[in-house]
């Protein structure tokens, strides 16, 4: 097989770099380690960003989105169920919109079957090859059989657990994390949300976020152990729990169903510099992981191919090689402005275990602060709306 852009991994990374290019008629196969019926069903973040809002219009995957999709123009941080509101609007001029991954992946895959981008699951064995030369090709097997993809350009969006990472030479790379010491015990249920927006909670138990995938399905989330153990929380506990830190207002427009899905998630940040080695790209988890405070996991993969499929499409157009030659930098300058806001934002919100009452009492005054400064609450929501696609990179 023989194409243009080898694209691993087909979560919505890969897909919406393939839908991007398939508008700019660059040829791209995407190669996919599970099935469909995985990849549409993985239950993931659901806060999009206006770039990413942008980037799905302009691959043409956006018409569910706009007509199911709920705009947001701003939401609740509470201090012990005692809520004020940050006008996202008001104070940036944008917003955000709510719209769950799991149908953002959805329609970024019809897309590939109507459009006829080469889509195929169930490859396993994945291995990117002479990455460093003229010619790399891709190997994989399927249904037993091996194959061979020869291409220009392969690029990762394979996630933290990938092969293409990897690739990368030891010497070349360098990965920088850090370990949060907690996690989210996260609940979805078909109920109607306690609110209109998202509530972000610090409560003296811990953090609680509420928030919603559509005007029927609710997503709740608490701050608890990282060895926390489902069985130890049936849903009756769990929403008595979300009642507790959310606050009596909260609580009490709360509709409590059964858990369609419950699971415990750590937290963590993780950048792997460069983004690119030769003529392998990282894009998306592969690259980064952000904690999921601030909700820019998605929005951040959404970025990365955003830049990525501009330098390739001036690449094929012109012959120019400067969208991809700065790619890494200018990646990496969004990736790591949004890496310290979900950390600051995290801080904010997260009773941290060694946090002492001095700790306590800070963190209490900066969330004062922010409740009476209109400049501290900017700084905030142009964070949370999302910084321009492409950073200067220092």
């Amino acid at each position: 097989m023989r194409t243009q852009i080898a694209i691993i991994g087909a979560g919505p990374a890969g897909l919406l770099l393939s839908q991007l290019l398939r508008v700019a008629s660059v040829d791209c196969v995407v190669l996919e380690q599970r099935d469909r019926a995985h990849v549409e069903g993985r239950i993931r973040a659901g806060v999009l960003e206006q770039v990413t809002v942008g980037l799905l219009e302009r691959a043409g995957v956006a018409s569910r989105l706009r007509a199911e999709g709920l705009p947001h123009a701003g939401f609740g941080l509470a201090i012990d169920g005692e809520a004020f509101r940050i006008d996202l609007q008001g104070l940036t001029g944008g917003g955000v919109t709510v719209y769950g991954q799991t149908e953002v992946t959805r329609d970024l895959i019809d897309a590939c079957v109507v459009h006829g981008t080469p889509l195929i699951f169930g490859a396993q064995g994945v291995a990117p090859h002479d990455i460093d030369g003229d010619a790399p090709s891709v190997t994989f097997t399927v249904d037993g059989a091996a194959r061979r993809l020869d291409c220009d350009f392969v690029v990762g969006c394979d996630g933290f657990h990938g092969v293409c990472r990897s690739a990368i030479p030891a010497d070349v790379g360098r990965a920088f994390e850090r370990v949060y010491p907690f996690g989210w015990l996260g609940i979805l249920a078909d109920a109607p949300p306690c609110g209109e927006e998202l509530i972000y909670c610090n409560h003296q138990r811990g953090f609680a976020l509420a928030s919603m995938r559509s005007r029927t399905r609710s997503r709740y989330y608490i701050q608890c152990a990282l060895d926390e153990r489902l069985e130890d929380w049936p849903d009756a506990r769990l929403w008595d729990e979300l009642a507790e830190r959310l606050g009596p207002r909260a609580a009490a427009a709360m509709t409590r169903a059964p858990a369609l899905e419950k699971s415990v998630a750590p937290l963590r940040g993780f950048v792997f510099e460069p983004m690119r080695h030769g003529r392998l790209f990282l894009a998306g988890d592969a690259a980064h992981i952000v904690p999921p405070t601030g909700a820019k996991g998605l929005n951040l993969a959404a970025a990365d191919v955003g830049v990525l499929a501009d330098g390739l499409i001036d690449h094929y157009r012109r012959g120019a090689t400067e969208g991809l030659d700065t790619y890494s930098a200018r990646a990496l300058a969004r990736v790591w402005k949004a890496e310290r806001f979900s950390w600051w934002f995290t801080s904010l919100t997260h009773r941290f275990p060694d946090m002492d009452p001095f700790a306590r009492r800070l963190q209490r005054a900066e969330l004062d602060y922010i409740r009476a400064s209109r400049p501290a609450q900017t700084t905030l929501a142009e964070n949370y709306v999302g910084l321009p696609m492409t950073q200067e990179a220092p």
